[in-house]
């Protein structure tokens, strides 16, 4: 009997388990549906103001805006991590942490050799390991997504081009994760800053009409209003993406956990009731047995 009573505990327990899954399940698609419809409105803007920003990136030479096209190398360089503050979202933030130590060793093992690495941590689950593993932390932000807004990326964004323009890091690299759809993130490493020039072997009448833009009232006063709203767009468009990321992950994984707890279950009351026939077996059979011996 003792058995049966552990094996009730344990159903019990399981369930409790599986009321807690399946209400995140219900919380975090409740996010999912706002960071979705967030990201998906907002994408198309940033993603067109990106394709301009590149096109016009050859007539930021000699302006004052230059500075964030300006290319220095790599010799010191920020990685900007964006992992989330909590867990219980499958491999989101683990990802994330296992491409910027890749990134590290592989892509900047001279600089990182040489001290000339550092680490802007937005998200505290990131924030965590890296401390924990010794690499040198630049910054760490756990509060942007208590309230994703535009203007508190801003000054996250204002951080990072002053950083830049101070000649403090001649590079400075974004790792997220775009967001897809509920089950899918894609993992991004993506370059801030400097300005990334368009990649054209051939420049084709296609190319040459898609960069052709009238301005108005003039280029410059145009360059020197989109150039910095453009980098800081990126950087929301970054955030969101990620934030709807999370969000749709933690979905999938409590979804994922609840169907386990299920299947639990299932196989708990199955072995509840093989153990509770097999007990009640063994009662008759000494009922039967005793019936018998008085008989003798």
């Amino acid at each position: 009997m003792a058995n049966l009573k552990e094996v009730r505990v344990r159903i019990a327990s399981v369930k409790s388990t599986r009321q807690i899954t399946s209400a995140m399940k219900m919380v975090a698609a409740s996010k999912l549906r706002r960071a979705q419809n967030a990201i998906l409105g907002m994408r198309p803007y940033a993603l067109k103001l990106q394709e301009i920003m590149e096109n016009l990136s050859s007539g930021l030479d000699g302006s004052e805006e230059g500075i964030y096209a300006e290319d220095r190398g790599n010799h010191n360089v920020l990685l900007v991590p964006v992992t989330s503050n909590r867990g219980l979202c499958g491999a989101f933030n683990a990802n994330i942490i296992k491409e910027t130590i890749n990134y590290i060793h592989n892509e900047l093992s001279s600089q990182h050799k040489a001290g000339n690495v550092e680490l802007y941590c937005i998200g505290k689950k990131g924030s965590d390991i890296f401390k924990s593993r010794g690499y040198k932390i630049a910054e760490i932000n756990t509060h942007i997504f208590d309230e994703l807004t535009f203007d508190n990326s801003v000054k996250i964004s204002q951080e990072l081009m002053e950083s830049f323009v101070s000649r403090k890091y001649d590079k400075i690299i974004l790792i997220y994760n775009q967001f897809k759809n509920a089950a899918v993130q894609m993992l991004q490493v993506e370059q801030f800053l400097p300005v990334s020039k368009p990649e054209v072997e051939q420049v084709t009448e296609k190319t040459e009409v898609k960069a052709n833009y009238i301005f108005e009232p003039n280029k410059e006063e145009i360059l020197e209003a989109l150039v910095p709203k453009s980098i800081k767009v990126q950087l929301y468009k970054a955030l969101a993406d990620s934030f709807a990321a999370e969000h749709g992950a933690r979905m999938t994984a409590m979804h994922q956990a609840t169907e386990n707890a299920d299947a639990l279950i299932k196989d708990l009351n199955l072995s509840y009731n093989k153990a509770r026939q097999a007990a009640i077996t063994n009662e008759i059979l000494e009922i039967v047995s005793g019936a018998e011996a008085l008989k003798g």
